[in-house]
């Protein structure tokens, strides 16, 4: 039988006003238990971050870390890694992804906007949109020049730095200099444009930080772009096509 309605992969966290599902029953601490002995051998002595009833009886829902979830049986004998999806009136919802964007929410909510290389509108920000970039990205070049389209729209761009090619890279280097520069926004701009900088190092930056929060969000390539109610939208977007996504026009 063919599925008529429509699969939402990316969701953002509104999507639970229209599916509701049973409040998950506390987990007995022997279902517990018998889950974190079967994944003994492959978390070596670490535990998971979470373990919750879901919807479906009888199986429940290991959080991995870094959006990943295993979803268990009671005795822990038989584990599935994928999505759980449920149905509502928005057609076929994935509640795999909701976890993740909650989960995202909640660190986006407690980052420190100081961290951030922000592009802000002239007067109140209308929407914000997170951006794990990084500076030798010809897409992440690419969206930079669509910066001021979105600041004119009211929308507010907040870099966060993700060197595809890890800390140890000449990219990290680059993106540590730009966010210790005195100027941020134009040592930022000024690599996207394929331009030098000087080189400048701070201890408190916080490049490493937000790699392993990218890394954390499921983040893979870059731009990756967050909304805060933890909704992901991985790759380029044009602005024409982001403020409609906003709802800005």
């Amino acid at each position: 039988m063919m599925l008529s309605r429509s699969i939402k992969l990316f969701i953002p966290l509104t999507a639970a006003l229209f599916f509701m599902p049973t409040m998950a029953a506390p987990v007995a601490d022997d279902v517990r238990d018998a889950i974190i002995t079967s994944l003994e051998p492959v978390l070596m002595g670490e535990a998971p971050k979470s373990i919750e009833a879901t919807p479906m009886a009888g199986i429940y829902k290991v959080d991995m870390g870094q959006g990943r979830f295993l979803y268990s049986n009671a005795s822990g004998s038989h584990m599935i890694s994928g999505e759980m999806y449920g149905f509502s009136s928005e057609g076929l919802v994935n509640l795999t992804e909701m976890d993740r964007a909650a989960e995202r929410k909640t660190q986006l909510t407690s980052l420190n906007i100081k961290n951030a290389i922000v592009f802000a509108p002239k007067g109140k920000s209308k929407a914000i949109l997170n951006v794990f970039t990084d500076v030798d990205c010809g897409y992440c070049r690419l969206f930079h020049k669509e910066v001021p389209a979105l600041n004119a729209k009211g929308v507010e761009v907040r870099y966060l730095a993700f060197p595809r090619g890890g800390l140890q890279t000449q990219g990290a280097a680059k993106m540590i200099s730009a966010w210790c520069a005195d100027d941020r926004q134009k040592a930022i701009t000024d690599l996207k444009n394929e331009k030098s900088i000087p080189t400048k190092l701070c201890t408190d930056n916080p490049v490493a930080d937000q790699y392993r929060m990218g890394i954390d969000f499921g983040v893979t390539g870059t731009p990756s772009l967050v909304l805060m109610d933890g909704t992901m939208i991985p790759g380029y977007k044009p602005a024409a096509e982001l403020i409609e996504i906003l709802g800005v026009n």
